[in-house]
């Protein structure tokens, strides 16, 4: 009985373009899968972290500007340390002042030397961005060091309050530790996944190599184009070359982040002519403003860089009301040192060791096909009764590689992107793509059910993906293994004969529907992934 599911793919023909305009993009953000409420429990443990941060520098006497400080150290804090595992998240939250306080004296004490002070903001930049390279903890530790010497210039801080600022800082890591690892401690309920590392490279080829000599140089140049524009506040055009830069790794991805967050900006100072300029620095309603922000830039985060810097935007006007400096004249020098640090970054991407959108996403297409692969072969053998044989950790996996493979494609996906052909390829690959992993976990959801048998017709179907995969990416062209170690090919044998009166189980029935949906997805992913990006693409 041939169980061919071609509905599955012609489904994926005949799905038009997703959702446009306001309400798909209120929807993607404020409607989007919260698995666990995470995203939901992780917002409000924020807000309440970095109230408590706040509250203990105010309580202990600092000033506005340490409270400030404290609370930007708690909100680094709890954004950024993202470690795999409770135990190195807290050493990598200990770590914080160890690069945060050098960094903090070394920008208070350049404060009146420009060219002194620009030359350490730019070490600090590019040895911020190559910790990338060491995982997680680098790249916390890199951006803890980037902001300290933010806040400094936001601030105008001087030698003379460093004492100030480093009990603010002191203080709020702990409060936002004992929040995190003590009252409200969601990660030992919830791991998070380790996100799909990339290759390993040497020289130039890393890619963390590569970004810090485009950072620093996109740093560079908002520096010199944002002290032409403000001599004053010079610095947010380097915050935003700096935040462009933050998890991309081609062309296309950081000059559409750069869009982004000129979007998200331009919105957030028009809601702060609205509310923040009226308020003129209020303390109650302002610090309740704040919070909304906070707990705003925590939910909107994964699902959408310009509503993030909306609400980053809304809460540094009003946290320039509090200093009592904000009118409209600052918010419009806000934009336009907005877009001098967009157009650093667009030079830094573009003229120094740039990597296109086609050989980022190519690379992930790859990994995401060979872990299709890896997925199908352990759900084989724990089908065919190897118990220690486990396909779940490949499905997680896949899902995080199909949101690298997403973010790669974002250039092309745009709603503004000229490039109609490259668009309708990428949002086939994209669709493509979803079928595999909803097969793929199919597959898993079967091979986990004890009692689902062994049935020759299973191995048949999955050498005939393996074969679908090895048309896609040969053998050795993949980063990583294709197949997983230790494992022989699953070689395609003829299917089991049925015998009259004795069914074949359910779960095989149920897992060869989910294998042939892979074939036709993989062989269908070889005209746009093959032929060449400007190609147009020939429907099936």
């Amino acid at each position: 009985m041939a169980l061919r599911t071609p509905r599955r793919l012609s489904h994926v023909r005949e799905t038009g373009p997703p959702e446009r305009g306001q309400e798909a993009v209120l929807k993607r953000v404020f409607v989007a899968p919260d698995p666990g409420r995470l995203r939901l429990r992780v917002s409000t443990r924020a807000v309440l972290g970095i109230s408590l941060a706040v509250a203990a520098a105010e309580l202990a006497g600092l000033s506005l500007t340490a409270s400030i400080t404290g609370g930007l150290a708690a909100l680094l804090a709890l954004f950024t340390v993202m470690d795999t595992s409770v135990r190195a998240q807290a050493l990598t939250t200990a770590l914080l002042p160890v690069v945060g306080f050098p960094v903090l004296a070394l920008a208070t004490t350049l404060h009146d030397r420009p060219l002194l002070r620009a030359a350490a903001w730019l070490a600090v930049v590019f040895c911020g961005a190559y910790a990338r390279r060491f995982g997680p903890r680098g790249h916390a530790l890199g951006i803890f060091a980037f902001m300290m010497f933010f806040v400094t210039q936001f601030l105008h801080a001087v030698p003379a309050e460093l004492p100030s600022l480093f009990a603010a800082v002191a203080l709020a890591l702990a409060a936002a530790s004992a929040v995190r690892f003590g009252l409200w401690c969601i990660e030992r309920r919830t791991p998070p996944p380790a996100a799909p590392a990339a290759p390993p490279a040497r020289g130039l080829a890393r890619a963390t190599t590569r970004q810090a000599f485009q950072v620093t140089a996109a740093c560079a140049v908002a520096i010199a184009g944002g002290q032409v524009v403000s001599g004053e506040r010079w610095y947010w055009a380097v915050g935003t070359a700096w935040w462009i830069f933050v998890n991309t790794a081609s062309r296309g991805e950081t000059l559409v982040r750069g869009f982004r967050r000129v979007v998200g900006t331009v919105v957030g100072i028009a809601a702060g002519l609205l509310v923040a300029v009226p308020l003129a620095g209020a303390p109650a309603p302002t610090a309740l403003l704040v919070a909304v922000c906070v707990f705003g830039i925590f939910y909107t985060a994964a699902p959408s860089y310009s509503w993030m810097m909306f609400f980053v935007t809304m809460m540094a006007g009003l946290l320039y009301g509090l200093l009592g400096v904000l009118n409209s004249g600052l918010l419009v020098l806000r934009v336009e040192e907005t877009l001098v640090g967009a157009a650093g970054a667009a030079i830094g991407v573009a003229l120094v060791l740039p990597v296109t959108t086609h050989a980022a996403t190519d690379a992930w297409i790859r990994r995401a096909v060979a872990c299709v692969h890896r997925c199908t072969g352990a759900a084989a053998r724990r089908l065919a009764g190897d118990a220690s044989a486990d396909p779940a950790p490949h499905v997680a996996e896949l899902e995080l590689l199909l949101g690298r493979v997403r973010m790669s494609l974002a250039p092309l996906t745009h709603p503004l992107s000229p490039l109609r052909a490259r668009k309708a390829r990428a949002l086939k690959v994209l669709a493509l793509l979803d079928v595999c992993a909803r097969e793929t976990k199919g597959l898993a959801a079967v091979a986990a059910d004890p009692h689902a048998s062994h049935d020759a017709r299973l191995t048949a179907a999955c050498g005939r993906v393996e074969a679908a995969v090895h048309a896609l990416v040969p053998p050795g062209a993949t980063p990583g293994p294709a197949v997983p170690a230790g494992t022989a090919p699953v070689p395609a044998v003829p299917a089991a004969p049925q015998v009259p009166g004795l069914p074949h189980h359910p779960g095989a029935e149920a897992a060869l529907g989910h294998l042939h949906g892979l074939e036709e997805a993989l062989a269908a992913l070889a005209a746009p992934v093959r032929t060449s990006p400007r190609a147009p693409l020939v429907p099936a």
